[in-house]
């Protein structure tokens, strides 16, 4: 699929006080701000229109908007995210999601599902069980994605040291190219039985590298891991490198920062 839009959301200046288990320090602002529009330049260079959402001082982990949705070509889901000073966050990113879908489906409590455990390889979906991401929110997800036509699996990472999300450690690419971390593809449960046709497999020193972005005719990867720029350029993708250092300080990646569709 042909990726035309995205919405992203810039951070605050208080975005350091979000949530964090990283232990890197905190944040620079001012060069977050530089990389967040390092990102939005190179998504637009793939051909992607930008929906810009009011920045929210009130929600400093508001500028990660993937969470809070799942969208897809044939429609868009609100998720219900796991921790709960991210609830807020939600209501403004269906406000703009409403220019663009008709309907928004939305997970209900006891459900609660974070954008970042939710893997799209073409038709099918690989759901994550996560502290983020518990079994109701997937089995939600999982009738919403059927009744738009598409299938999911569950992948269940609450005991894979490291792994915020189930996007933390695995991407899917394209052309039935995975990237994942060591361990992922063999010892997840509900990974394994994927077809994965070609795989890219991140060692633990880059494995923050292991979240990049497909977008259109271009790889999105995080500056500074040249192992895997290597083998993305092996397999004959263009990569395009960026540099995320304020964002991996707050557990954040490249695919966080926007919804694409």
């Amino acid at each position: 699929m042909v990726l035309t839009r995205a919405i992203v959301r810039r951070p605050t200046r208080n975005f350091g006080d979000g949530l964090t288990s990283c232990g890197e320090g905190p944040p620079d602002f001012e060069k977050a701000l530089q990389q967040h529009e390092q990102y939005c330049d190179a998504l637009r260079r793939r051909g992607l229109r930008l929906t810009y959402i009011a920045p929210d001082a009130a929600h400093p982990d508001a500028t990660f908007v993937e969470d809070t949705a799942i969208v897809t070509g044939r429609g868009a889901v609100l998720t219900r995210p796991g921790a709960p000073s991210r609830g807020g966050e939600v209501d403004s990113v269906a406000h703009a999601l409403a220019e663009f879908y008709g309907e928004l489906l939305r997970i209900e409590p006891p459900g609660t599902v974070d954008g970042g455990d939710i893997c799209e390889a073409g038709d099918h979906f690989l759901i994550g069980l996560s502290a983020r991401t518990n079994e109701s929110g997937a089995g939600q997800l999982s009738a919403h994605l059927h009744r738009l036509g598409y299938t999911a699996s569950v992948a269940d990472i609450r005991n894979v040291k490291g792994l915020l999300h189930l996007k933390t450690g695995i991407a899917y690419l394209g052309d039935g190219i995975w990237l994942a971390a060591e361990e992922i593809a063999q010892s997840v449960p509900g990974c394994s039985g994927l077809h994965i046709g070609r795989l890219i497999p991140v060692v633990a020193k880059e494995s923050y590298a292991a979240n990049c972005v497909r977008v259109n005719d271009a790889v999105l990867v995080p500056r500074g891991y040249p192992r895997v720029l290597n083998a993305l350029q092996d397999f004959g993708l263009t990569a395009v490198p960026l540099d995320m250092s304020e964002f991996r300080k707050m557990d954040g990646g490249l695919s966080c920062l926007s919804l694409r569709f």
